[in-house]
């Protein structure tokens, strides 16, 4: 299974999530630009001592990320404004959960190149008082969704 972060923000998100990823054999692809460092002592400062375990994939941008995954690949964009359900989905094992900036989301420009069957959300039913879930907490409900579903977890 594969987390896609576009652009994320917030180092404590990324770090748990690449956490997630380890513990869960999946992997961490990051789209450029990044807004904090990830240098080999930058993460050892922040104490992220798994960190050089991750299965962890860089990318320029968004299209440098398209263009390097095979053609069979499925992808699944992460956005509030979906009309389909996390919990509709069938997942399957080599899939790629795509996220976008923890304060604006996924860009138009991308959301308007996908159709709306590939757009799925987390649902939470008190969303008139909460306007999103945070990045890592998605990431992992969103992971061991797809991760239960396809049989994964041992």
């Amino acid at each position: 299974m594969h987390i896609v972060l576009y652009e994320p923000q917030i180092p404590p998100n990324t770090g748990n999530i690449g956490r997630l990823c380890l513990a869960t054999k999946s992997t961490l692809h990051l789209i450029e630009p990044l807004a904090f460092d990830i240098s080999e002592k930058s993460v050892r400062r922040a104490g992220l001592d798994y960190w050089k375990h991750v299965d962890l994939k860089m990318y320029k941008n968004y299209d440098c990320f398209v263009a390097e995954q095979p053609s069979s690949a499925r992808f699944w964009y992460f956005t509030k404004f979906a009309q389909k359900s996390l919990y509709e989905v069938e997942f399957s094992q080599d899939d790629y959960l795509i996220f976008g900036r923890e304060t604006s989301g996924l860009p138009e420009n991308i959301q308007n190149t996908v159709s709306d069957s590939q757009k799925i959300r987390i649902p939470m039913p008190g969303s008139e008082h909460v306007r999103s879930l945070n990045l890592a907490g998605a990431a992992h409900i969103a992971l061991y969704e797809a991760l239960r579903q396809t049989n994964q977890l041992h």
